[in-house]
């Protein structure tokens, strides 16, 4: 791979994050806000690194027996795009000959997040565990992966969109992992995820600028497929399930639920909702993912 395809810094460690090999984990939380990273990691009984670049931030250490790693992302599928792949390159490209490790090491990502949700019967302050993603971003049509971007759930969602909403971007669909799902099937509601590119408009909300659909959220509130309703809206789960199936990495998004768009509800103490989040699902790591 050419120095201007995997960008490494002067020090050996990969572009954006700033980390080299040993400082991260097979096991990587990760969220959104770079204050949430200090709020996960202070629950480690031990950290051996704190790496920071930009708004990415990295903390690794132990939780009991288990050595794992926190990481910001930012906001976005884009931020995803360029996380995911260096967390890739660090376990799975020799960084110093630039080629491609003969073993594999497969990654586990839990996104722990925050999302909006769709259906009545998903009041704010509950929780989420994505069984899937609708990319409406975009991202992974930029990559050779055609049974998420021929998947039949999106026929069946531009067959219920048809004659309403044109795409302007071709969506692809994701499934998250079977077995960490399992995981998070007490207390969560599953179903299926809309990964967004965008707050405003693209999650249909409507300040100054005017959105070309003002039923889009509708539409996807009444889209069912094989017995699944979109269930919350977001910006990074796709994105997330996309790339990790196409490296063969297992992968869940967890989201507390702050916003109900059905009933437009916010949540009174939305700090309160994430950190419950956060201590289930180290509760869950410690015993064992």
């Amino acid at each position: 791979m050419n120095p201007s395809e995997l960008i490494l810094n002067k020090d050996g460690s990969v572009y954006h994050l700033h980390l080299q090999p040993e400082q991260v984990a097979p096991l990587i939380i990760t969220v959104g806000d770079q204050e949430r990273v200090a709020r996960v990691s202070r629950y480690f009984d031990k950290i051996e690194f704190r790496v920071r670049k930009r708004e990415f931030v990295t903390h690794t250490g132990w939780l009991g027996n288990t050595r794992l790693s926190v990481i910001s992302t930012g906001i976005g599928p884009d931020n995803v795009d360029i996380v995911l792949n260096e967390l890739d390159a660090l376990f799975n490209i020799d960084l110093d000959t630039r080629k491609v490790k003969r073993q594999i090491t497969p990654l586990t990502f839990i996104r722990l997040g925050t999302a909006g949700s769709l259906q009545h019967e998903v009041p704010v302050d509950t929780f989420v565990a994505s069984s899937g993603a609708i990319g409406m971003d975009g991202l992974m049509q930029y990559y050779q992966a055609p049974e998420q971007q021929n998947h039949p759930l999106l026929a069946s969602l531009r067959n219920h969109c048809k004659g309403s909403w044109e795409f302007p971007l071709s969506p692809y669909f994701a499934a998250g992992d079977a077995d960490l799902l399992h995981h998070f099937s007490e207390n969560f509601h599953q179903g299926i995820t809309s990964t967004n590119p965008g707050f405003y408009g693209p999650q249909g909300r409507q300040l100054r600028a005017p959105v070309r659909q003002p039923k889009y959220l509708d539409l996807l509130q009444t889209f069912e497929f094989e017995g699944n309703k979109i269930v919350n809206l977001e910006m990074e789960t796709a994105a997330i399930y996309g790339l990790s199936q196409l490296l063969g990495h297992r992968a869940v998004s967890l989201s507390a639920i702050l916003a109900n768009r059905a009933v437009g509800k916010f949540s009174r103490n939305p700090a309160k909702s994430v950190r419950r989040l956060l201590e289930i699902a180290l509760e869950k790591i410690s015993a064992g993912i």
